[in-house]
């Protein structure tokens, strides 16, 4: 049997896996270990684990990730996300879908401290819900805005999305970072000018809420400035050259901790709890990025990679021909795959092909989280709209499924103005000191 038959194999042995609902990193690990074991022998195996193992777990960039994820579960034990949706509600919930609006912006805001897509749409869906209810809105465009604004968690930074991409492909993560800032605001704004034209077209899905006074505005601003104030020194310190990314990510934890533990927002008795959630959820992509690792030099024996390459060129299509390629495989894969799950299990073969082609990396790794982001509202197996779902457990699923739809196309156009401006991602990151 053939080394590129053996990788077919073992790709399709891992997508049965991950349909099973084996643990990603599992999954990757059992392919990639046996894989190594068929092709080169058990010894090489085993060194492989045992080496991608203790240099995973000991990479220095890696600990950014538990920072980040203790930083995003203090402030969300500390209601932080509860005033940053409060302050978009004192300026623009007066409007014609002005709520549905403050919870695409209040995403936007606690996505820059939770880097998770999922713990955004949760921590924000819990506030925002109940109150778009209260005023009559209907059920897809409240649960829509909540599932559409909570994948703003992986695109704004601080990122898991970025930090695997980084990890998966040698890149910058603090460049990655900076990146993701423009685009990111840019999909808020689509956002909210995607429910300003639904309420337009259909007012009763949306109406306007109650007018808060100057002082009420001057008050919700003011208590969320301390998180602001956070969000601004970790991700501002990364841009001019202040901290390295692991650095910004100890600063935001521990300013964060002090805020939420000196205000009382945090009583110390819910540090354990906090902490093993923290540890829970690092562990989890910890062992992401170990499976990663063995994976990808199994994909390296099969030469698949490689292989791909060579068909694409052979095609014709030209650069942007292979990149729509890719996109539309993302999106497909999308529909059935966790996000993280595909980047990791598609990155060793689809990132030598993009630098063949002569794309920027870090261009591409905004991209490549857009379209997960896709993703995690396309129907079959959209996981922010399962968590919705969870959260708003009156509605139904299929209701849930066509709120989102204009948000999926607001993301394409988004996807579009990237491919044809990139330097709408790239500026940012050439100006870093």
């Amino acid at each position: 049997m053939s080394e590129t038959l053996i990788g077919v194999f073992g790709i399709l042995a891992l997508f049965f896996f991950l349909v099973a609902r084996t643990p990603v990193g599992m999954a990757l690990l059992f392919v990639g270990f046996g894989g190594i074991w068929v092709i080169d022998g058990q010894r090489a195996a085993i060194a492989t684990m045992s080496s991608e193992t203790y240099s995973s777990i000991t990479a220095y960039s890696l600990s950014i990730i538990p920072l980040f994820v203790l930083m995003g579960n203090v402030a969300g034990a500390a209601g932080y996300s509860q005033r940053l949706y409060e302050a978009a509600y004192a300026w623009i919930g007066r409007l014609r879908g002005g709520l549905a609006s403050s919870t695409v912006l209040g995403c936007a805001a606690f996505a820059a401290v939770s880097g998770s897509s999922v713990a955004t749409a949760v921590t924000i869906g819990k506030v925002a819900l109940p109150e778009m209810k209260r005023f009559g809105y209907a059920d897809g465009l409240a649960t829509g805005s909540v599932a559409a604004g909570g994948t703003l968690g992986i695109l704004i930074p601080p990122s898991t999305g970025f930090v695997l991409y980084a990890i998966l492909t040698e890149e910058s993560i603090g460049k990655l970072f900076i990146a993701g800032i423009l685009p990111g605001i840019l999909l808020a704004l689509l956002f909210v000018a995607t429910i300003t034209i639904v309420t337009a077209m259909q007012p009763e899905t949306g109406p306007a809420g109650p007018r808060t006074t100057a002082s009420e505005k001057f008050w919700a601003s003011v208590k969320s400035l301390p998180l602001i104030g956070v969000i601004l020194v970790s991700i501002g310190g990364i841009y001019l050259g202040v901290f390295t990314p692991v650095e910004a990510a100890g600063v935001g934890a521990t300013l964060v901790t002090a805020m939420a533990l000196g205000t009382g927002a945090v009583k110390i008795t819910k540090l354990p709890d906090i902490l093993l959630e923290t540890v829970r959820i690092t562990a989890m992509l910890y062992l992401i990025v170990i499976g990663a690792h063995v994976f990808g030099p199994f994909l390296a024996l099969t030469h698949i990679p490689e292989t791909l390459a060579l068909q694409l060129q052979a095609l014709g299509l030209g650069p942007y021909g292979a990149l729509v390629l890719i996109l539309i495989a993302y999106i497909i894969l999308g529909m059935f795959f966790d996000g993280l799950a595909m980047l990791v299990v598609t990155m060793p073969v689809v990132y030598p092909i993009i630098i063949s082609q002569g794309f920027d990396p870090i261009w591409f790794g905004v991209i490549c989280v857009i379209v997960i982001e896709m993703g995690l509202i396309t129907p079959p197996v959209g996981i922010n709209v399962f968590v919705v779902k969870g959260v708003a457990s009156g509605v139904p699923m299929g209701t849930i499924f066509r709120g989102v739809l204009p948000f999926w196309f607001a993301m394409a156009f988004c996807l579009i103005l990237l491919v044809l401006f990139p330097q709408i991602a790239l500026f940012l990151p050439e100006t870093m000191r």
